[in-house]
Protein backbone atom coordinates (compact mmCIF):
# COMPACT_ATOMS: atom_id res chain seq x y z
CA UNK A 1 0.00 0.00 0.00
CA UNK A 2 1.26 3.48 -0.87
CA UNK A 3 1.57 5.78 2.09
CA UNK A 4 -0.07 9.19 1.74
CA UNK A 5 2.10 12.22 2.27
CA UNK A 6 -0.12 13.65 4.98
CA UNK A 7 0.24 10.63 7.25
CA UNK A 8 3.93 9.92 7.00
CA UNK A 9 5.81 13.22 6.98
CA UNK A 10 6.72 13.24 10.66
CA UNK A 11 7.34 9.50 10.74
CA UNK A 12 9.73 9.64 7.80
CA UNK A 13 11.56 12.68 9.15
CA UNK A 14 12.06 10.84 12.43
CA UNK A 15 13.12 7.67 10.64
CA UNK A 16 15.77 9.45 8.61
CA UNK A 17 16.95 11.21 11.77
CA UNK A 18 17.38 7.94 13.63
CA UNK A 19 19.12 6.20 10.76
CA UNK A 20 21.72 8.92 10.24
CA UNK A 21 24.08 10.51 12.73
CA UNK A 22 25.14 13.42 10.50
CA UNK A 23 22.88 16.48 10.34
CA UNK A 24 23.56 16.73 6.59
CA UNK A 25 22.01 13.32 6.01
CA UNK A 26 19.16 13.64 8.48
CA UNK A 27 16.72 14.07 5.61
CA UNK A 28 16.42 12.27 2.24
CA UNK A 29 19.39 12.94 -0.01
CA UNK A 30 18.71 10.65 -2.98
CA UNK A 31 15.21 11.31 -4.28
CA UNK A 32 13.45 9.91 -7.33
CA UNK A 33 10.30 11.64 -8.57
CA UNK A 34 7.63 9.71 -10.45
CA UNK A 35 5.69 12.77 -11.62
CA UNK A 36 6.16 16.34 -12.92
CA UNK A 37 4.59 18.15 -9.98
CA UNK A 38 6.83 16.30 -7.51
CA UNK A 39 9.89 17.21 -9.54
CA UNK A 40 8.92 20.86 -9.78
CA UNK A 41 8.24 21.10 -6.07
CA UNK A 42 11.58 19.54 -5.12
CA UNK A 43 13.37 22.12 -7.27
CA UNK A 44 11.19 24.94 -5.95
CA UNK A 45 12.28 24.04 -2.43
CA UNK A 46 15.91 24.36 -3.52
CA UNK A 47 16.57 20.62 -3.26
CA UNK A 48 17.16 19.93 -6.95
CA UNK A 49 20.62 18.57 -6.24
CA UNK A 50 19.05 15.78 -4.17
CA UNK A 51 16.92 14.63 -7.12
CA UNK A 52 18.80 11.79 -8.81
CA UNK A 53 16.17 10.77 -11.36
CA UNK A 54 12.68 11.51 -12.66
CA UNK A 55 10.35 10.69 -15.57
CA UNK A 56 10.41 11.65 -19.24
CA UNK A 57 7.52 14.04 -18.53
CA UNK A 58 9.44 16.00 -15.91
CA UNK A 59 10.51 19.05 -17.90
CA UNK A 60 10.02 21.89 -15.42
CA UNK A 61 12.27 23.58 -14.47
CA UNK A 62 14.81 23.32 -17.28
CA UNK A 63 17.27 21.52 -14.98
CA UNK A 64 14.75 18.66 -14.60
CA UNK A 65 15.44 17.64 -18.20
CA UNK A 66 19.06 16.79 -17.37
CA UNK A 67 18.21 14.30 -14.61
CA UNK A 68 18.42 10.54 -15.14
CA UNK A 69 15.20 9.27 -16.70
CA UNK A 70 13.48 6.14 -15.39
CA UNK A 71 10.56 5.99 -17.84
CA UNK A 72 7.12 7.56 -18.03
CA UNK A 73 4.71 8.48 -15.24
CA UNK A 74 2.83 5.18 -15.54
CA UNK A 75 5.50 2.88 -16.96
CA UNK A 76 8.97 3.06 -15.47
CA UNK A 77 11.86 0.70 -14.81
CA UNK A 78 11.72 -0.67 -11.28
CA UNK A 79 15.08 -2.33 -11.80
CA UNK A 80 16.70 0.95 -12.78
CA UNK A 81 15.22 2.74 -9.80
CA UNK A 82 16.52 0.11 -7.39
CA UNK A 83 19.95 0.24 -9.01
CA UNK A 84 20.11 4.00 -8.41
CA UNK A 85 19.77 3.35 -4.64
CA UNK A 86 17.33 6.14 -3.72
CA UNK A 87 16.38 6.78 -0.11
CA UNK A 88 13.01 8.29 -1.07
CA UNK A 89 10.58 7.91 -3.97
CA UNK A 90 7.81 10.45 -4.55
CA UNK A 91 4.96 8.58 -6.22
CA UNK A 92 1.75 9.96 -7.76
CA UNK A 93 -1.85 8.84 -8.10
CA UNK A 94 -0.90 7.25 -11.42
CA UNK A 95 1.86 5.08 -9.94
CA UNK A 96 0.80 1.44 -10.22
CA UNK A 97 0.42 -0.43 -6.90
CA UNK A 98 2.35 -3.46 -8.19
CA UNK A 99 5.40 -1.33 -8.92
CA UNK A 100 5.15 0.37 -5.54
CA UNK A 101 5.08 -3.02 -3.85
CA UNK A 102 8.26 -4.01 -5.67
CA UNK A 103 10.01 -0.83 -4.60
CA UNK A 104 8.94 -1.17 -0.99
CA UNK A 105 10.07 -4.80 -1.00
CA UNK A 106 13.53 -3.48 -1.90
CA UNK A 107 13.48 -1.43 1.29
CA UNK A 108 12.86 1.96 -0.35
CA UNK A 109 10.58 4.55 1.27
CA UNK A 110 7.70 5.45 -1.08
CA UNK A 111 5.56 8.49 -0.41
CA UNK A 112 2.27 8.96 -2.27
CA UNK A 113 1.56 12.57 -3.24
CA UNK A 114 -2.14 12.58 -4.16
CA UNK A 115 -3.75 14.81 -6.76
CA UNK A 116 -4.73 17.99 -4.87
CA UNK A 117 -8.37 19.10 -4.93
CA UNK A 118 -7.78 22.81 -4.25
CA UNK A 119 -5.19 25.55 -4.02
CA UNK A 120 -5.28 25.12 -0.25
CA UNK A 121 -4.36 21.46 -0.65
CA UNK A 122 -1.57 22.32 -3.09
CA UNK A 123 -0.11 24.52 -0.36
CA UNK A 124 -0.57 21.96 2.42
CA UNK A 125 1.09 19.21 0.37
CA UNK A 126 3.97 21.52 -0.47
CA UNK A 127 4.46 22.36 3.20
CA UNK A 128 4.48 18.67 4.11
CA UNK A 129 7.08 17.99 1.43
CA UNK A 130 9.16 20.82 2.86
CA UNK A 131 8.92 19.26 6.30
CA UNK A 132 9.90 15.87 4.93
CA UNK A 133 12.99 17.33 3.27
CA UNK A 134 13.95 19.52 6.23
CA UNK A 135 13.00 22.69 4.33
CA UNK A 136 9.91 23.83 6.19
CA UNK A 137 11.02 27.47 6.46
CA UNK A 138 11.56 27.73 2.70
CA UNK A 139 8.21 26.08 2.04
CA UNK A 140 6.35 28.52 4.28
CA UNK A 141 7.97 31.52 2.58
CA UNK A 142 7.07 30.24 -0.91
CA UNK A 143 3.49 29.53 0.16
CA UNK A 144 3.12 32.99 1.70
CA UNK A 145 4.20 34.66 -1.55
CA UNK A 146 1.86 32.49 -3.62
CA UNK A 147 -1.09 33.21 -1.32
CA UNK A 148 -0.39 36.93 -1.55
CA UNK A 149 -0.57 36.77 -5.36
CA UNK A 150 -3.80 34.78 -5.24
CA UNK A 151 -5.33 37.26 -2.79
CA UNK A 152 -4.32 40.12 -5.07
CA UNK A 153 -6.09 38.48 -8.02
CA UNK A 154 -9.23 37.94 -5.93
CA UNK A 155 -9.26 41.57 -4.86
CA UNK A 156 -8.92 42.84 -8.44
CA UNK A 157 -11.74 40.67 -9.83
CA UNK A 158 -14.11 41.00 -6.86
CA UNK A 159 -16.28 43.68 -8.50
CA UNK A 160 -15.98 42.50 -12.12
CA UNK A 161 -18.90 40.72 -13.87
CA UNK A 162 -19.13 36.96 -13.29
CA UNK A 163 -18.62 35.05 -16.54
CA UNK A 164 -19.41 31.43 -17.37
CA UNK A 165 -16.28 29.39 -18.10
CA UNK A 166 -15.42 26.02 -19.61
CA UNK A 167 -11.92 24.90 -18.64
CA UNK A 168 -11.25 21.96 -20.96
CA UNK A 169 -8.56 19.57 -19.77
CA UNK A 170 -9.21 16.60 -22.07
CA UNK A 171 -10.64 15.52 -25.39
CA UNK A 172 -12.00 12.22 -26.75
CA UNK A 173 -13.96 12.23 -24.52
CA UNK A 174 -14.43 15.90 -23.81
CA UNK A 175 -13.31 16.52 -20.22
CA UNK A 176 -13.82 19.64 -18.12
CA UNK A 177 -12.73 20.96 -14.77
CA UNK A 178 -15.07 20.02 -11.89
CA UNK A 179 -15.31 21.15 -8.23
CA UNK A 180 -13.39 18.11 -6.96
CA UNK A 181 -10.28 19.31 -8.83
CA UNK A 182 -7.89 22.15 -8.01
CA UNK A 183 -8.47 23.38 -11.58
CA UNK A 184 -11.91 24.55 -10.42
CA UNK A 185 -10.12 27.07 -8.19
CA UNK A 186 -8.62 28.68 -11.29
CA UNK A 187 -12.16 29.58 -12.33
CA UNK A 188 -13.65 30.45 -8.95
CA UNK A 189 -10.71 32.50 -7.65
CA UNK A 190 -10.65 34.37 -10.96
CA UNK A 191 -14.23 35.47 -10.50
CA UNK A 192 -15.70 33.04 -13.00
CA UNK A 193 -18.53 30.49 -12.93
CA UNK A 194 -17.66 26.90 -13.79
CA UNK A 195 -20.30 25.57 -16.20
CA UNK A 196 -19.52 22.05 -14.90
CA UNK A 197 -20.02 23.00 -11.24
CA UNK A 198 -22.86 20.51 -10.80
CA UNK A 199 -21.01 17.55 -12.33
CA UNK A 200 -19.44 14.77 -10.27
CA UNK A 201 -16.99 13.81 -13.02
CA UNK A 202 -15.36 15.84 -15.76
CA UNK A 203 -16.70 13.83 -18.68
CA UNK A 204 -19.06 15.95 -20.76
CA UNK A 205 -20.09 16.52 -24.38
CA UNK A 206 -20.50 19.32 -26.87
CA UNK A 207 -24.28 19.38 -26.47
CA UNK A 208 -23.96 20.13 -22.74
CA UNK A 209 -21.43 22.86 -23.37
CA UNK A 210 -23.59 24.46 -26.05
CA UNK A 211 -26.57 24.40 -23.69
CA UNK A 212 -24.49 26.03 -20.92
CA UNK A 213 -23.29 28.69 -23.39
CA UNK A 214 -19.95 29.65 -21.78
CA UNK A 215 -18.66 33.20 -22.14
CA UNK A 216 -15.08 31.94 -22.06
CA UNK A 217 -13.47 28.66 -23.13
CA UNK A 218 -9.97 27.84 -21.90
CA UNK A 219 -8.23 24.79 -23.39
CA UNK A 220 -5.48 23.14 -21.34
CA UNK A 221 -4.50 20.05 -23.33
CA UNK A 222 -1.39 18.95 -25.22
CA UNK A 223 -0.61 20.43 -28.62
CA UNK A 224 -0.76 24.05 -27.59
CA UNK A 225 0.42 25.66 -30.81
CA UNK A 226 -0.41 23.39 -33.75
CA UNK A 227 -1.62 20.06 -32.32
CA UNK A 228 -4.72 18.82 -30.54
CA UNK A 229 -5.35 21.99 -28.54
CA UNK A 230 -5.18 24.18 -31.63
CA UNK A 231 -7.61 21.89 -33.48
CA UNK A 232 -9.94 21.95 -30.50
CA UNK A 233 -9.86 25.74 -30.45
CA UNK A 234 -10.75 25.85 -34.15
CA UNK A 235 -13.60 23.40 -33.54
CA UNK A 236 -15.11 25.58 -30.82
CA UNK A 237 -14.66 28.71 -32.89
CA UNK A 238 -16.95 27.28 -35.57
CA UNK A 239 -19.82 26.79 -33.09
CA UNK A 240 -21.11 30.34 -33.42
CA UNK A 241 -24.10 29.83 -31.11
CA UNK A 242 -21.68 29.82 -28.16
CA UNK A 243 -20.98 33.24 -26.70
CA UNK A 244 -17.26 32.46 -26.36
CA UNK A 245 -17.03 31.79 -30.10
CA UNK A 246 -19.06 34.84 -31.11
CA UNK A 247 -16.91 37.12 -28.97
CA UNK A 248 -13.58 35.45 -29.76
CA UNK A 249 -13.04 34.43 -26.14
CA UNK A 250 -11.46 31.00 -26.72
CA UNK A 251 -7.96 30.59 -25.32
CA UNK A 252 -5.25 27.92 -25.15
CA UNK A 253 -2.99 27.60 -22.13
CA UNK A 254 0.05 25.41 -21.48
CA UNK A 255 -1.23 22.24 -19.72
CA UNK A 256 2.06 21.95 -17.82
CA UNK A 257 1.03 25.12 -16.01
CA UNK A 258 -2.69 24.52 -15.66
CA UNK A 259 -2.67 20.81 -14.77
CA UNK A 260 0.46 20.34 -12.61
CA UNK A 261 0.86 23.46 -10.51
CA UNK A 262 3.18 24.15 -7.63
CA UNK A 263 2.10 27.01 -5.32
CA UNK A 264 4.11 29.34 -7.56
CA UNK A 265 2.76 28.17 -10.90
CA UNK A 266 -0.79 28.10 -9.55
CA UNK A 267 -0.55 31.78 -8.62
CA UNK A 268 1.06 32.70 -11.94
CA UNK A 269 -1.48 30.70 -13.96
CA UNK A 270 -4.34 32.24 -11.98
CA UNK A 271 -3.22 35.66 -13.19
CA UNK A 272 -3.29 34.45 -16.79
CA UNK A 273 -6.72 32.87 -16.44
CA UNK A 274 -8.11 35.95 -14.72
CA UNK A 275 -7.04 37.96 -17.76
CA UNK A 276 -8.74 35.44 -20.06
CA UNK A 277 -12.00 35.70 -18.14
CA UNK A 278 -11.88 39.47 -17.61
CA UNK A 279 -10.55 41.71 -20.40
CA UNK A 280 -10.64 44.44 -17.72
CA UNK A 281 -7.96 42.61 -15.74
CA UNK A 282 -4.82 44.38 -16.91
CA UNK A 283 -2.97 45.53 -13.79
CA UNK A 284 0.35 43.87 -13.02
CA UNK A 285 0.62 41.91 -9.79
CA UNK A 286 3.44 41.63 -7.24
Amino acid sequence: MIKKLTTVVLFCALLFSLQNTSRATEYPQRIISLGPINTENVFLLGAGERLIANTDYCVRPEAAKTKEKIGSVMQFSVEKIIALKPDLILATGLTRPQQVTQLQAAGIAVIHVTQPESFAEICSQFLELGQLLGLEKQAKEIIARAKAKVASVQKKVAHLPKRKVLLQIGTNPLFSSVPSSFTNDFIVLSGGINIAAEQQTGTTNYEKVIAANPDVIIIAIMGTETGTAAKERDKWQKISVISAARNNRIFVINPDLACSPSPNTFAETLQTIAAFIHPEFTASLP
